[in-house]
């Protein structure tokens, strides 16, 4: 309860603020509002700044700005999706990416300080101004003690204090969305929000960040073009990260990409190619590849950074995905349907048929067309009906999946109207397909299978253990019984026969 009333407070303050900067019904909006809501947006307006910014994207950045750093993540996933909330609404809300103001030097300088024991000095023979700053951390470029140039990463005094706030509000929001609007909880709010809780936990220690790093550089090599920086270990701690400096071009700045010759249809291509790779062929994957996190050299090697959110499957996720994907690419939308039902994604009462007969009108009409002929706002409001035709619920596991694929795909819009999803996603998808149901794929099920026989084989002396013991307590409170050769051998039967169902379920 007394936690509860902070948070309210906090949820209105949320409120009143998108308010203040005609954030939450945008006037450029009205008309595609219903009466009741334009009401609304009609007496949130009244408390509107009066020399609000014009567009409603630059409102929006500014509001997200001043309620803090778990907002600006949500901002920095609609800054990718031009395509459906608009060019120049994206536009400004590009500025969440990089383009927050820095928290100075002298703050830089004790957090240091604070980590290593040591003055800035004694750790680098250069440490610049900021050159990033984001909503969780700021980048100095510095030069280490033997040459090497390096970034330096700093979260933001006291961010801990206020994304744990945040929190609060978001999973009282989350109940409130669940109470005032039942249909919500077909979409697991209360999961997606501590799914989002955790990752951006896991991005307030730069240990994690690290090693993240380091885990998504050997994945890296499954695909054709994605390369992470190496890690700097003794320069790293809690609250610091250093890496190596990369010399290149943020795929925010579009101008300076094509001036620089890069290959953006190519980069477009490498970078859905980079994701399905690492997510497929080494169940890990960079969960936060939006334009910001995005760097191309000049020679066109694409390169990405902040690792604060890694996301991870598992082999039975991963083949259920592939399966999906390729049943897309080719058409087959009863496989693509036989693999949500298989997944668990849609229940089993509702026909399979059906459903594959549902995916082909989401599919067929954007099959192989490039982004400028696939107004994806449209395809993503008839996924929606879908999903909510065939009562499919939100999987809090692929949550992560599911933002990031949104996010690269917006990043490629950006890129280039002459982006193919399709095209770009083939060789991955079938690369995996051609590796799991084939010969390498079986013996590794056979592998799996004797491995799960083994651990029944070991986990069975216990289990007759505990039996026993049940046994005899149940004889302390129970009068004997004087025994029978045919019972004894039935429990013997019984033993085995549980033994070798054990072993064969384990093999199959």
């Amino acid at each position: 309860m007394f936690r509860t009333l902070p948070n309210l407070a906090r949820l209105a303050r949320a409120v009143f603020t998108l308010a203040r900067h005609d954030a939450i019904f945008p006037e450029e909006y009205q008309s595609v509002f219903p009466e009741p809501v334009r009401l609304l947006g009609r007496i949130a307006r009244l408390i509107a700044i009066r020399d609000r910014a014009q567009n409603p994207g630059e409102r929006l950045a500014r509001a997200l700005e001043k309620l803090g750093p778990s907002y600006v993540k949500f901002g920095q996933v609609l800054a990718t999706r031009a395509d459906v909330i608009g060019a120049d609404f994206a536009r400004d809300l590009f500025r969440l990416q990089d383009k927050m103001a820095p928290f100075g030097m002298e703050k830089a300088r004790q957090a240091l300080d604070l980590e290593f024991g040591q003055p800035v000095e004694a750790l680098f023979t250069e440490f610049g101004e900021p050159v990033a700053a984001a909503s969780i951390a700021q980048v100095h470029k510095a030069r280490t003690l033997d040459g090497r140039t390096v970034a330096v990463k700093i979260l933001r005094p006291g961010v801990e204090t206020r994304i744990k706030r945040d929190i609060g509000v978001m999973r009282l929001g989350a109940r409130l969305a669940e109470g005032l609007f039942p249909a919500s909880k077909r979409m697991e709010p209360r999961a997606f929000v501590e799914t989002v809780a955790r990752s951006l936990m896991l991005e307030l220690d730069l240990r994690l960040e690290a090693a993240g790093a380091s885990e998504l550089s050997e994945a890296a090599t499954a695909a054709q073009n994605f390369f992470i920086p190496e890690v700097e270990w003794a320069l790293t701690s809690k609250r610091v990260l250093t890496a190596e400096w990369i010399d290149a071009i943020a795929l925010t700045d579009i101008n300076a990409l094509r001036q620089a010759g890069i290959n953006t249809v190519k980069l477009a291509s490498d970078l859905i190619d980079a994701f399905l790779s690492t997510a497929l062929d080494r169940g890990v994957f960079h969960a936060d590849l939006h334009a910001g996190n995005l760097f191309v050299s000049r020679d066109g090697l694409l390169w990405a950074v902040d690792f604060g959110i890694i996301g991870r499957l598992g082999r039975a996720e991963r083949r259920y995905l592939a399966h999906i994907l390729h049943g897309f690419l080719t058409r087959n939308y009863k496989a693509a349907a036989d693999a949500h039902f298989d997944a668990g994604y849609v229940p089993e009462q509702h026909s399979r048929a059906d459903f594959a007969g549902a995916l082909r009108a989401v599919a067929e009409p954007i099959f192989g067309k490039s982004a400028a002929e696939t107004p994806m706002s449209r395809v993503l409001m008839q996924l929606f009906e879908i999903t909510d035709l065939y009562d499919m619920h939100l999987q809090p596991q692929l949550v992560l999946l599911q933002k990031t694929m949104v996010q690269a795909e917006g990043v490629c819009r950006l890129l280039t109207d002459d982006y193919n999803m399709w095209e770009a996603a083939r060789p991955s998808v079938e690369r995996f397909m051609r590796r799991e149901l084939g010969l390498e794929g079986r013996v590794r099920d056979l592998g799996d299978a004797l491995d799960k026989a083994r651990r029944v084989m070991f986990a069975l002396p216990r289990t007759l253990d505990r039996m026993s013991m049940a046994a005899e307590q149940l004889n302390t409170h129970t009068p004997p019984k004087p025994q029978t050769p045919w019972l004894a051998a039935l429990l013997g039967l019984a033993a085995g026969a549980g033994l070798a169902a054990s072993v064969l379920l384990a093999i199959s």
